[in-house]
């Protein structure tokens, strides 16, 4: 079953940064947005290394020290932001799952997400 859901508006989205979502009230963040020059991405809060392992060691430190990559802090595997393909530590090659989001006419991003 695919939802859509809101996450944040535009606005809320920091500059060259990014922030956790828990769509579906899980207890944690399951879903994140990174702010890139060409408009925001989102992908599944899920190392690909080893499926179940969230990315961040902190809400919303999803991103490198010079904000260029998404980084796993549990393998220090690094991902290119516009594409989520891992290119250093142990699952390169490998991918983010992305997640389709769409910006509404106010500014919210809206996520197609797939339970």
């Amino acid at each position: 079953m695919t939802n859509t859901v809101s996450l944040c508006n535009l606005s809320e989205l920091p500059r060259n940064g990014a922030l956790g979502f828990d769509p579906f009230n899980e207890g944690r963040d399951t879903v994140f947005v990174v702010d890139t020059i060409h408009g925001p991405v989102a992908y599944r809060d899920l190392c690909p290394h080893y499926g179940s392992t969230s990315l961040p060691w902190r809400k919303n430190a999803y991103l490198n020290s010079a904000a260029d990559k998404i980084i796993c802090a549990a393998h220090g595997a690094e991902f290119q932001i516009n594409t989520g393909v891992c290119v250093s530590g142990p699952c390169v090659g490998q991918s983010l799952t992305p997640v389709p989001i769409k910006i509404a006419e106010d500014g919210f991003i809206l996520a197609s997400i797939h339970q």
